[in-house]
């Protein structure tokens, strides 16, 4: 069963195109990635299936709804890891996940167990109390994490989850997330590491200036093309991924 589907998706921005007729479907339970460089439409792409962005042409469903049509019912459904940190810096990191939750209409008193419960997840229980400016990066990342799952999302969609972490950092996030795969949640990432698409995605849609140039598993991709990620990246669209 294909949770998201995507039939010659457009998105222009004040004349430019963003994204150019892509087509794609994620299955349910699988790891799906975008991976390019800043600039190829990976994150409109993200926004569009979010419903935080209207697409200007072609038709998009999330679970057999249009995004057009059903973006209220779309987005109880979901969870969204932005790649910026937008925590509110007033709050402790147990009231961020508390607050948010009010969103979904979770009554204060499962809130705060169930914000107990996505911190012991995290592994962030001890820093309950404690101040977002308080915490390393690795942490608010994690705290983003927890935050997105606050309404058990049928799919988690996640936006560069792991830019600006150092290496420890970044394999703990990747740890969190093998985990929720485990459990059979849905995940959407984009990310232009190579290393990242490798070790979580079942499938990689390669986007180069608005467009999809190839979706496979990564291992089909190096065997079809040679090489590594960055080396199939290269051979397709002429560039690298750090361009």
């Amino acid at each position: 069963m294909d949770i998201v589907s995507a039939q010659g998706l457009i998105k222009d921005y004040n004349g430019l195109r963003a994204v150019d007729s892509v087509d794609f479907a994620i299955r349910q339970g699988e790891c799906f990635g975008f991976l390019g460089p800043n600039g190829a439409g990976k994150t409109t792409v993200m926004r569009v299936i979010s419903c935080f962005l209207p697409p200007t042409a072609g038709l998009v469903t999330v679970f057999g709804m249009d995004v057009a049509r059903n973006p209220s019912m779309i987005k109880s459904r979901i969870g969204v890891m932005p790649q910026d940190i937008n925590l509110d810096p007033d709050l402790s990191v147990l009231e961020n996940l508390i607050v948010y939750a009010r969103y979904f209409d979770i009554r204060k008193k499962d809130a705060v167990r169930l914000a107990w419960v996505l911190l012991d997840f995290v592994e962030m229980r001890d820093k309950a109390n404690v101040k977002i400016d308080q915490l390393s990066g690795g942490m608010k990342h994690r705290l983003l994490l927890a935050r997105a799952l606050v309404n058990n999302p049928d799919l988690l969609i996640l936006d560069e989850p792991t830019t600006g972490l150092d290496p420890h950092s970044r394999r703990a996030v990747w740890d969190k997330l093998n985990h929720l795969k485990f459990r059979n949640t849905t995940l959407l990432l984009t990310t232009h590491y190579m290393e990242e698409a490798e070790k979580l995605c079942d499938r990689v849609a390669i986007m180069d200036s608005g467009k999809i140039v190839a979706v496979d598993a990564p291992e089909g991709l190096m065997a079809a093309h040679g090489g590594n990620l960055e080396n199939v990246y290269l051979k397709l669209t002429g560039r690298s991924l750090a361009d």
